[in-house]
């Protein structure tokens, strides 16, 4: 798959390249791009509008990179703002499906190519979509949270699962991979099945909230399945204040520094890493040849593979130049870093 992927890959590339290289002013349209918050995850703050933007600048196209915060009238704002500029490309990452949808259907009506970047909008029906293979994602997580289980020594542990948001078909997808890994464990008796919920808005306050309801309501819980470092690092909070934090593994995913921090701390056992730079790159690569009048030498869905990352393996995440050792090596993790190899 992952061979599969690079060669569609280097093709988009060569194609974009090819596509940059043309006069500017031989009717490039601008591209826009809106992302989802700055809240649900790290990235969208940080990695993916450095690398979309450095994409676009190094092509010469034209971009507006805005972010909704969340916000889902903010959202449809930005995007009625976009059309009527007369953008060629759009490109988002929805809030709901329903919302994504409404400003897909407008953009279409306006002649508009259309691209769904990173969560799949149901019946959006956009020209080009763009991600991670989720439910590999999610059954990553369920891998990891069996391996970190089997040095554990715990028989039968109850496993507590905390979802992302039920409006994210991204969440949904997640739950079908762990799910596929983990319901056979219970339906056997290897693990117990304690409680799952799922949380609105991956909302990291009301995760904190919802874990310790589970905790105390389940005392035997001895694993935990969060869907991303942020609901993770909820949990890891209120497990500290019971003095469970190391006892209990805990899953994520996004490779944020705040998750990886608690990898090398030995609060959380593993993360998912989704190489954003490859997302990026592909989506910026379609945008561009489309806002260039060219066909796209790509196919409609691009799926992208995502790794495992556990204390052993931190350091690929900086090779990667995803996340450096400075930021990860803090006075606080020093040490923890040390121990694992990684220099500042």
């Amino acid at each position: 798959m992952r061979t599969v992927f690079r060669r569609i890959f280097a093709v988009v590339l060569l194609a974009a390249g090819l596509a940059a290289c043309t006069d500017p002013d031989s009717g490039t349209g601008k591209v826009g791009i809106i992302l989802p918050d700055t809240k649900t995850s790290a990235r969208w703050a940080t990695a993916d509008i450095k690398y979309l933007e450095a994409a676009f600048d190094a092509a010469g196209v034209p971009v507006d990179v805005q972010n909704a915060q969340g916000d889902k009238t903010q959202f449809q704002t930005i995007a009625d703002g976009m059309i009527s500029s007369g953008v060629k490309v759009l490109m988002i990452v929805n809030l709901d499906s329903g919302t994504g949808k409404a400003v897909l259907d407008k953009a279409r009506s306006a002649g508009i190519a259309t691209i769904d970047y990173d969560r799949l909008t149901l019946d959006g029906n956009a020209d080009h979509y763009v991600s991670f293979d989720n439910v590999r994602v999610g059954q990553l997580l369920g891998q990891g949270l069996v391996g970190c289980l089997a040095t554990s020594g715990d028989a039968h542990p109850v496993i507590a699962e905390l979802n992302g948001a039920p409006t994210d078909n991204n969440a949904t997808l997640f739950a079908q991979g762990y799910n596929s890994v983990l319901d056979p464990r219970y339906a056997d008796g290897t693990f117990v099945r304690g409680p799952q919920q799922n949380v609105h808005d991956w909302d990291n306050n009301q995760a904190a909230t919802i874990f310790e309801q589970m905790l105390t309501a389940h005392h035997g819980i001895r694993g935990v399945l969060a869907a991303n470092d942020g609901l993770a690092n909820a949990a890891i909070q209120v497990l500290k204040r019971y003095k469970l934090n190391g006892h209990v593994p805990v899953t994520g995913q996004d490779a944020t520094v705040q998750g990886l921090q608690n990898i090398l701390a030995g609060d959380q056992c593993m993360t998912v890493y989704k190489p954003v730079k490859e997302e990026a790159d592909a989506a910026s690569s379609l945008a561009i040849a489309l806002a260039k009048g060219q066909p796209p030498a790509a196919p409609r869905e691009i799926l992208l593979m995502p790794r495992a990352i556990t204390r052993n393996t931190v350091k690929d995440v900086i090779a990667d130049g995803y996340v450096t050792s400075a930021q990860l090596c803090t006075d606080e993790f020093r040490q923890a870093c040390a121990a694992a190899g990684i220099a500042r």
